[in-house]
């Protein structure tokens, strides 16, 4: 007798998958590639190699990348707090780690200049002493930590409350230091969720426009990111090389993607091994 599934067949299951993939995700990417290929190679070359876009480029990839290192490790010190202490206030300190995904973009810009600016509440002290965040690379990068945070919190609470308690009580039992549980023990287990929310932060402080755009000043050569060079493109009614340099942050963004899957999966091997 054939067992009765739930959802529909295979076919069917999949004729839905792949119709909703290709109308969302498929068609807009062709789109872009279709209109990136009115740039010839020369041009392309002389697009991509020009000091202007390498600059923005390298601050785009370049900031995410120390912006989701520095997430994933206060990310996952904040997660450990939460899970594991009780205290007055954690239910509104919670609800604060959600803030970022509920603020506009162009909000959080706007109050971290009011913060880091020259004149600002912590800025016209910071500044004195020689240390300028807004307007410079560094206020770029701390609005890609902004709204990249919630998403290693987030990916990490529900691994750490389902944790079992008794392996870190067994690794004491066996004379195991707090160091050596969390390291040897621990750290394994969390690997895989950890690089899944550096994954995202990653991917979501590549793309950030609104809230950067106000702090970074847009010097360019200094300042300037490269969706804001995108957005100059098409102002400039060039759409062709707007949509080349898209193509361009599709293909890095991709390839840091596939690099981090693989993380993942290594890291989903050293857990169980060492499990």
């Amino acid at each position: 007798m054939q067992r009765r599934r739930v959802l529909p067949g295979f076919g069917l299951s999949l004729g839905y998958v792949v119709t909703y993939l290709g109308l969302i995700v498929l068609l807009p990417l062709a789109a872009l590639a279709w209109k990136a290929s009115g740039v010839g190679l020369h041009q392309l070359l002389q697009l991509l190699s020009s000091p202007r876009t390498l600059a923005a480029l390298r601050l785009s990839f370049g900031g995410a990348l120390v912006a989701a290192v520095f997430n994933a490790v206060i990310g996952l010190l904040v997660a450990w707090v939460m899970t594991r202490y009780r205290f007055p206030g954690r239910r509104l300190l919670d609800a604060f780690i959600d803030l970022p995904f509920a603020l506009p973009t162009a909000v959080a810009g706007i109050a971290l200049t009011a913060i880091y600016a020259p004149n600002g509440w912590l800025g016209q002290w910071l500044v004195p002493l020689g240390i300028q965040i807004a307007y410079t690379p560094l206020g770029v990068m701390m609005a890609m930590v902004f709204v990249g945070f919630p998403f290693v919190v987030r990916t990490l609470q529900p691994v750490l409350e389902a944790m079992d308690r008794d392996v870190e009580e067994a690794a004491a039992s066996l004379g195991a230091t707090r160091l050596q549980t969390f390291m040897r023990v621990i750290l394994p287990m969390l690997m895989p969720a950890l690089l899944t929310g550096f994954a995202l932060a990653l991917a979501r402080a590549v793309g950030e426009y609104g809230s950067v755009i106000f702090i970074a000043g847009n010097i360019p050569m200094h300042s300037e990111i490269a969706p804001l060079l995108i957005v100059e493109k098409l102002e400039q009614v060039d759409y062709a090389g707007a949509a080349a340099l898209g193509v361009v942050m599709l293909c890095f963004s991709f390839v840091l993607l596939i690099v981090i899957a693989r993380l993942q999966r290594w890291s989903g091997r050293w857990a169980e091994r060492s499990a």
